[in-house]
């Protein structure tokens, strides 16, 4: 039996930071949030579409907490987490739950398909697990932004992103017997790489890899700034796509 420890490749204190400082930001008034929104509109849209009354669910990583007050609002009891408050690679307590909602927090995590093992044994029989993570087709631009500006020896800056195929793999590891995963674009436009930077600082979602790389020089910020923009459309805005990755697993 294979017992090695999955590779460090995150860093849970740097996750930790970053959720913080976005619950800082978002208590300005234009924080983006867009991303989130659209995670939860979609779960509830689910949730709706296969007419699922969860008596009792588990909602990580929305920090929003419109989800879980939908969820109530429904007739659900609903236990919130996150980064600061569960670590999805240990077993959860206050199992079993009916339904089990993770957005934007298991593509950060050192051993997914432990992470999701845990998930799978913290549902009831014939509970469901809805996992939305930020999948392997989003943030082309910025990718290309960030090889240019350090041609020579790119530090890393952006980690590794789950596909359909891995997704799918993923789910069958962790014993789900039924499981759908599929995705869907959620487009957005900006005016220079600053913004979407900030946006990304807005939610969360800026890199969690547990070596942190050195800032940008001021030369190759501006390679950065300039590769990003060259892709911009007739209203002067670069067209950025989030792909949402969604893993929906039963437990039969």
């Amino acid at each position: 039996m294979d017992t090695k420890a999955p590779p460090r490749i995150f860093s849970r204190q740097r996750r930790k930071a970053g959720y913080r400082r976005a619950l800082v930001r978002q208590s300005q008034r234009d924080a983006a949030r867009y991303v989130f929104d659209d995670m939860v509109e979609d779960v509830l849209d689910r949730l709706e579409f296969m007419r699922f009354e969860p008596a009792k669910v588990l909602v990580i990583g929305d920090w929003t907490g419109t989800l879980a007050l939908s969820l109530r609002g429904r007739g659900s009891t609903v236990e919130e987490a996150n980064v600061a408050t569960i670590d999805e690679e240990v077993p959860l307590e206050g199992a079993p739950y009916d339904l089990i909602v993770s957005l934007a927090s298991l593509d950060r995590v050192n051993d997914l398909p432990g992470a999701l093992l845990h998930l799978r044994a913290a549902l009831a029989e014939g509970g469901i697990l809805i996992a939305s993570i930020i999948g392997a087709g989003s943030l082309a631009n910025l990718r290309r932004a960030m090889i240019a500006a350090e041609p020579d020896r790119p530090a890393p800056r952006m980690h590794p992103l789950v596909d359909n195929a891995a997704g799918s793999a993923l789910m069958q590891r962790a014993l789900f017997r039924r499981q759908v995963v599929d995705s869907r674009s959620l487009e957005v436009a900006f005016p220079s790489l600053d913004r979407l930077v900030s946006d990304l600082r807005d939610q969360g979602l800026t890199s969690s890899l547990s070596s942190a790389a050195p800032p940008l020089g001021k030369a190759a910020l501006e390679r950065a700034r300039s590769t990003f923009l060259s892709t911009r459309n007739g209203n002067e805005r670069v067209l950025e796509n989030f792909e949402i990755l969604t893993l929906t697993g039963w437990k039969d």
